[in-house]
């Protein structure tokens, strides 16, 4: 039973890893303009679906069912983060796949191309904050020396990192303008090199088990 619980929170680890890297590495201007907006949007897809998988692991570890009244507070508030997270990814599965059809329609080429979803991000945050929570609950709030102490913060930084880029990626509507392409941008990037940094601690972490 341990031995099935530590292949799945490797398949975990790898998930939001692959996943990150593919966010990391669709957010980057040059590869965007190296490949085309339709395969600069099928990475963004594949991420997401990534994403959507390991947190369907995460989500199914911390146990399928809400929370009851017996449960303590640590592993109430690590079910919510996996099942608001595990809703964050269904939303970058629905605005990575609307792009990426879009992208592929040669008559909509002007407006394509994927932008930081604003649901997806805010359910990200919620669920880092959750995730901080049950980590303050079960061990100290600042202990450098232990691994899930970092992550759980990285990923939480992450997730601030990914509100910003899509507030750069909001549209004005008078102009039709992005209120920043460079955050937007950027914003991903550094997200998603948060999560990818979580993500690998917690496969070594995993991997000394």
């Amino acid at each position: 039973m341990a031995h099935q619980r530590t292949i799945r929170l490797r398949r975990e680890a790898w998930g939001f890893a692959i996943g990150s890297v593919c966010f990391l590495i669709g957010a980057v201007p040059f590869y965007a303009l190296a490949v085309g907006t339709p395969i600069d949007d099928v990475t963004f897809f594949i991420g997401a679906l990534f994403f959507t998988a390991a947190a369907f692991i995460q989500l199914s570890l911390s146990g399928r069912r809400p929370p009851h009244h017996a449960m303590n507070r640590p592993d109430a508030f690590d079910w919510w983060g996996a099942a608001v997270q595990f809703l964050g990814t269904l939303f970058f599965n629905v605005s990575t796949t609307e792009a990426l059809i879009t992208a592929v329609n040669s008559e909509s080429q002007v407006n394509s191309g994927w932008r930081p979803d604003a649901f997806g991000s805010v359910c990200f945050l919620v669920a880092s904050v959750f995730a901080v929570v049950a980590t303050t609950e079960r061990d100290r709030l600042w202990d450098p020396r232990a691994r899930t102490w970092r992550c759980t913060w990285l990923n939480l930084l992450g997730s601030v990192f990914f509100g910003i880029s899509a507030i750069g990626a909001f549209v004005i509507p008078e102009t039709d303008d992005l209120v920043s392409l460079f955050w937007a941008n950027l914003g991903t990037f550094l997200g998603a090199a948060c999560f990818l940094t979580a993500a690998l601690m917690s496969r070594r972490s995993v991997g000394h088990d």
